[in-house]
């Protein structure tokens, strides 16, 4: 693995936990303003909600992989395109997977369709997309600054004096 990749990946890993944290945090803060569980559904079960975020946050860390690793270092740029899409991807995977641990918890293809739609239409999908493109937006930038660089960065006392 190349340097730029190396870095790359760090800088992935460390994304991928930030957004981890944001959509807690927003999550948690949505939650409090709107006076609504995250899963209404009593019957989803105790995974589906958690599971859901462990899918859309490993959607972002794998989309965000892709870029990084894909590129050299002097062909980075802001992928606004690519961070759409992965905003997109992990709203669909919030819902999707949500929506299936739901149908094997529940085992009514009804119930499966309503709860899809809860989803759906509230909050904590589409912030969870947000949040995937806002990451991968800013992952994208801090990739898209080292291009002029070589190496690793330097502290001030490692550099050589030019």
């Amino acid at each position: 693995m190349r340097d730029y990749q190396k870095y790359a990946t760090i800088v992935a890993v460390f994304a991928a936990v930030l957004y981890v944290a944001l959509v807690v945090a927003a999550f948690g803060m949505i939650s409090l303003l709107t006076n609504r569980d995250v899963i209404t559904d009593p019957n989803a079960g105790l995974l589906v909600g958690p599971s859901m975020t462990a899918a859309a946050s490993l959607v972002v860390f794998l989309l965000m992989l892709l870029l990084g690793l894909r590129s050299r270092p002097e062909n980075q740029r802001i992928a606004v395109g690519h961070s759409l899409g992965t905003g997109l991807a992990a709203f669909g995977a919030f819902v999707l997977v949500g929506t299936i641990l739901f149908a094997l918890n529940a085992g009514l293809p009804a119930d499966s369709i309503a709860f899809a739609g809860s989803v759906l239409l509230g909050p904590f999908a589409a912030t969870a997309g947000i949040l995937g493109f806002i990451v991968t937006l800013v992952y994208s930038m801090v990739l898209a600054s080292r291009m002029p660089e070589r190496g690793r960065p330097l502290w001030p006392w490692e550099r050589r004096d030019d």
